[in-house]
């Protein structure tokens, strides 16, 4: 019999059935009264001492509650309140740009604000963030290949919000890994000027503030204003980046409306111009009155409505609300003669725009009206013709007969193509009738909607009003109903840059992922229409374009033939003195300016200084991934990848990767007026409630609005939102994201990373302890010299590794995080650190002391740069009070990433190590079944000789994992098991056995045997019945056949343990 004791957990532990007592500390000096303080004695029991408040400091390890995080094994644990370290008193010493002084004593406590203090300075002053260069400019490890990432420009129109935050997380671990790696890695941050949104909300605050309009401004005054937001808005998203921890390379920065990214906003505007892709016509746009500007169709939402719904619109009074979703009928009387023709509408005020009745070619119903004309009743002097068109007109729909509106609707612009009709507008700018309306003139369109409807009814022409479930076009910026109108102005022919897209993407040069996102590429591109570039606003890059004034001459400003374009303004003259063929004339830029999305489409290559050739275009160019949400898609990535493949010749990035839309908890979209729009630092250092109500009153909400947001945060942060820190924040954002389409955020997850961030923090501490102050730690390979449990462990950082670089690659990174965390949690923490105690304690030889110490330092070491990429600063701070190699590099951020080691490869040492750690969690088990805590007693037997070789040696670390265990003894026979165990079948060779007797009522013993005697019998017979079928060899697979062998040889051994189980507690009876 092999046995092992453990006296009362003080770990003096022997491995040949002795009972070790404590070591006792040698006597004081003679007439001595009080301990000598220097003494040996004295400094083991401070040590001791030390140990024992770090063992209490980290208790947290094992029993705090955690927050589940997929893919994480399940163990329960005993909640344990968390002492923090609270950051009121916390104030950051280190100069700016200095390294934090690591020879502090370590806090008992995480607390992230001290943790994240310093480092991000520190690193940017080393300058660790910016790609080395030779004196050619090629990267210095250009042989490793470069990473490249184009932050997506945030916009200047305010501070950046939980969304992003995921960007910044997915896209800044993605760059820290390569980095690790050892690749030339480049993350270039900018700012959008973001046309429409920055306009709109600069405009809404002055008026809010001063009561004035851009108007009274004027236009330089106003953009004065439009720049000190941007300069104001843009130090506060840097800030916050910092704080997220982006490690970019901030001597890159760009903003879409710097010279050189302007200067490129212009070439491609006159390279378009000049191969025929961009020209002038006057079209039916998308307008939106309360923002005075044209939108591309991607800016309308399609606002669907079942039937009659009354609806506010901004611009009127809040109290007055306009019908929609219902089809109007009313008739037009037919010119010289009696009858009328019915149509139907459900915009009914656009009829004073009506240049046409249509009718179907082959409706037996109007075949006498061909070609006569109708009568307008608020138009006297205009004839309306009936026209035949089998597109526009449904026979079986309505009286089938449509009114047409060439000006004011895009399927009757078609129509009018068709038919050469009058295309006549009716509305102004501001959204008022003008003269073409007649009596109409100078009313607001959606109350001169009701007032048609009125006077209809006054003539008699009024037929009904029936619902009609129907969509209405909404301005994505401001909520205002979509007018379509005719407007002059500029457009990019979008099908053959389209098709170069689409063919380009199928032949392999771009990966979408995931894959539905691929699909709905190509949707969009197959059906892509032309993309109206032009903006009436007054902030943004200003068209290029100047139309061609001649002296005492009659224009049409429409005509493109009197437009010419210029890179500089003595371009466009010389251009203009063709187009003038010498005759006197004054040139007018238009006072348009450019869709945004013009300028950033050149994004990933206007920051690396194109249309020059730079160095940077040169070595970084194109980029490595564009990581986006799937929501902009087409706004964006579409118009960057047919734009790029235009201007360079080449896809501008390698990758696309779709992260998801993030939610509230709810699953409800962010929203201002929801109250649910969170700023990634108040995640970060905490909020109270009352703060998060007064940022509402900070920004452009009306009293209404932000009463209802303030009741939302109430109801979702009734105590504010808690302390999280950068590290928690970016590690549950990562392991929110698999592939989903969207992530509701709860902040309490964040929490809950946070706590864990508590307990690698407090593992290290009492690791540490470990690693007295001669340990100089050895080159990571193994010497052949490791224990079980350490190949054990050093083969399960390696699969970690291995894990991670994979699920990385894949970009799966709930399934990256999750590996690190189950290493740190359920690995290292939860059997190493405890299994190791043993091999460190004064009865270790200094051999195995030293082997186990090297082994916790790689674990420690590669660990906390497995984790790195997704939390850079509680790593760095531990990675940094770590002991040494000689040939580490100063920061964690450019040490090199583990990956996996055929050296650390200890498959058969996992199988050993998984069959003890089995016989621990069976043990565990069965001591909470009996109620046993303290004083256990463990028997294990075992028909396998290399089994049992195994656990002779792994008897100390079987007392260390399991608590309250006093002795662990491998029995040779069966009948060497004392009388009055319970027992727990482990395989059909191995079975585990803990003395209750004494302890337990041996009838109820007796009878939960033959209630498991019973169902064990019952599975044994299932399975012998199904190997007894005919044919069962045969037809049944190898695999399966083996499974069932397996498991009826184990059911077979428990039924012999639990008859034997039973027979030792009726000989206590």
């Amino acid at each position: 019999m092999s046995n092992i004791t453990s006296n009362k957990g003080d770990g003096r532990i022997s491995g040949n059935g002795t009972v070790l007592t404590p070591a006792q500390p040698p006597p004081p000096p003679p007439g001595s009264d009080i301990p000598n303080p220097n003494s040996k004695s004295q400094a083991k029991k401070a040590a001791k001492l030390a140990e024992k408040q770090a063992k209490q400091a980290v208790k947290a390890v094992k029993d705090t509650v955690t927050t589940a995080v997929p893919g994480e094994k399940k163990e329960k644990v005993k909640p344990a309140k968390e002492k923090k370290e609270e950051d009121v008193s916390f104030v950051n010493t280190t100069p700016k740009g200095e390294k934090k002084d690591m020879t502090q004593p370590m806090a008992s406590g995480y607390n992230p604000i001290a943790v994240e203090s310093a480092w991000y300075d520190w690193w940017e002053t080393q300058e660790f963030f910016i790609p080395k260069l030779k004196k050619d400019g090629t990267p210095v490890n250009a042989e490793n290949g470069t990473f490249v990432i184009p932050l997506p420009p945030p916009n200047v129109t305010g501070a950046l919000h939980i969304g992003h935050a995921l960007t910044v997380a997915i896209q800044d671990t993605l760059i820290r890994w390569n980095r690790m790696l050892g690749k030339a890695t480049l993350f270039v941050p900018g700012f959008d000027h973001a046309g429409i949104s920055t306009q709109s909300v600069v405009e809404k605050r002055l008026f809010k503030t001063t009561g004035q309009t851009r108007h009274d401004l004027g236009r330089e005054k106003f953009l004065e204003t439009v720049w000190q937001w941007k300069h104001d808005y843009q130090a506060r998203i840097s800030s916050q980046l910092r704080r997220l921890g982006a490690s970019f390379d901030w001597n890159r920065v760009a903003f879409t409306m710097d010279e050189n990214l302007s200067r490129a906003v212009i070439e491609n505007f006159c390279k378009l111009h000049e191969d025929g892709v961009i020209y002038r016509a006057n079209r039916l746009v998308n307008w939106c009155v309360r923002l005075n500007t044209t939108l591309s169709n991607l800016e309308v939402d399609q606002k669907k409505l079942e039937g009659r719904t009354l609806m506010n619109v901004p611009g009127y009074d809040a109290k007055e609300k306009f019908e929609f979703g219902v089809l109007v009928e009313f008739a037009y009387p037919i010119e010289g003669s009696d009858e009328k023709i019915i149509v139907a509408t459900t915009r009914p005020e656009t009829m004073l725009g009506d240049t046409a009745v249509a009718v179907h070619p082959a409706d037996p119903r109007y075949k006498h009206l061909h070609g006569k004309f109708v009568r307008h009743p608020f138009i006297p002097n205009r004839r309306v013709p009936i026209v035949t068109d089998e597109i526009v007109v449904d026979m079986e729909f309505g009286t089938g007969a449509v009114k047409i509106t060439p000006a004011h609707d895009p399927n009757d612009y078609e129509a009018g193509l068709r038919h050469n009709l009058e295309f006549i507008n009716i509305l102004n700018d501001d959204g008022t009738f003008n003269e073409n309306a007649g009596k109409f003139k100078g009313v607001k369109r959606f109350h001169a909607r009701a007032q048609v409807v009125k006077e209809l009814k006054e003539l008699g022409l009024y037929i009904d009003t029936k619902d009609n479930p129907m969509t209405v076009p909404i301005c994505s910026k401001s909520g205002d109903v979509i007018e379509p109108v005719m407007k002059p102005q500029w457009w990019v022919k979008c099908k053959p840059l389209a098709d170069e897209a689409i063919k380009r993407t199928k032949e392999g040069e771009l990966i979408i992922t995931p894959r539905l996102s691929e699909n709905e590429w190509y949707r969009w591109l197959e059906n892509i229409q032309d993309w109206c570039i032009s903006r009436q606003l007054w902030w943004g890059h200003r068209v290029p374009a100047y139309f061609v004034k001649l002296h005492g001459v009659k224009q049409n400003t429409n005509d493109e033939k009197y437009w010419v374009v210029g890179r500089t303004i003595e371009e466009a003259t010389e251009r203009a003195k063709k187009v003038a063929n010498g005759a006197p004339f004054t040139l007018e830029q238009d006072d348009d300016v450019l869709d945004t999305w013009f300028s950033s489409g050149l994004w990933p290559f206007s920051i690396l200084g194109w249309p020059k050739e730079t160095n940077d275009m040169k070595h970084f160019y194109p980029s490595s991934v564009l990581e986006t949400g799937w929501d902009i898609l087409f706004f964006w990535v579409a118009r960057m990848v047919m734009l790029g493949i235009k201007l360079t010749g080449e896809m501008p990035f390698k990758e696309v990767l779709c992260h998801a839309m993030v939610r509230d908890a709810h699953g409800r979209k962010m929203s201002k007026s929801l109250g649910n729009v969170i700023d990634p630092v108040d995640v970060i250092t905490g909020v109270p409630l009352e703060r998060l109500h007064e940022q509402l009153s900070e920004g452009n909400l009306d009293d209404k609005e932000i009463k209802k947001a303030k009741e939302g945060q109430k109801k979702d942060f009734p105590k504010g939102i808690p302390q999280c820190g950068t590290d928690a924040l970016r590690m549950a954002l990562c392991a929110y994201s698999a592939g989903g389409r969207d992530i509701n955020l709860d902040i309490l997850r964040v929490e809950g990373y946070r706590k864990f961030c508590n307990k690698i923090w407090n593992a290290t501490r009492f690791a540490m302890l470990k690693l007295d102050e001669s340990f100089v730690p050895r080159p990571p390979k193994p010497t052949g010299q490791e224990s079980l449990v350490e190949q054990w462990i050093l083969h399960k950082v390696n699969q970690a590794a291995a894990e991670v670089n994979k699920q990385l690659t894949e970009r799966n990174f709930m399934l990256a995080t999750s590996a690190a965390y189950n290493f740190w949690l359920y690995e290292l923490c939860d059997v190493y650190i405890e299994a190791m105690k043993p091999m460190t304690d004064d009865s270790a030889s200094e051999t195995v002391k030293r082997s186990a110490q090297n082994t916790l330092y790689t674990c420690l070491d590669f660990g906390l740069r497995l984790l790195h990429p997704f939390m850079p600063f509680v790593t760095e701070e531990l990675w940094q009070r770590l002991p040494r190699r000689s040939d580490d590099p100063p920061s964690l951020t450019i040490v090199p990433y583990p990956v996996y080691d055929s050296a650390s490869n200890f498959e058969q040492a996992e199988k050993d190590f998984d069959t003890v750690f089995d016989a621990i969690r069976a043990s565990r088990s069965l001591a909470a079944s009996y109620s046993l805590q303290t004083d256990i007693q463990l028997f294990f037997h075992t028909r396998s000789e290399a089994t049992k070789t195994v656990f002779k040696s792994q008897l100390p670390t079987i007392i260390s994992l399991t608590k309250g265990c006093r002795s662990a003894t491998m029995v040779q026979d069966i009948s060497e098991i004392p009388a009055g165990c319970g027992s727990a079948v482990l395989s059909d060779t191995l079975s585990v056995y803990i003395l209750v007797r004494g302890l337990v009522d041996i009838d109820n013993e007796i009878a939960k045997c033959d209630k498991k005697l019973e169902l064990a019998t019952m599975t044994a017979d299932k399975i012998r019945k199904i190997e007894a079928q005919p044919g069962y060899e045969e037809t049944i697979p190898e695999n399966v056949r083996a499974s069932n062998t397996e498991k009826l040889n184990t059911t077979e051994a428990e039924i012999a343990t639990l008859r034997q189980t039973k027979a030792m507690f009726e000989k206590l009876k």
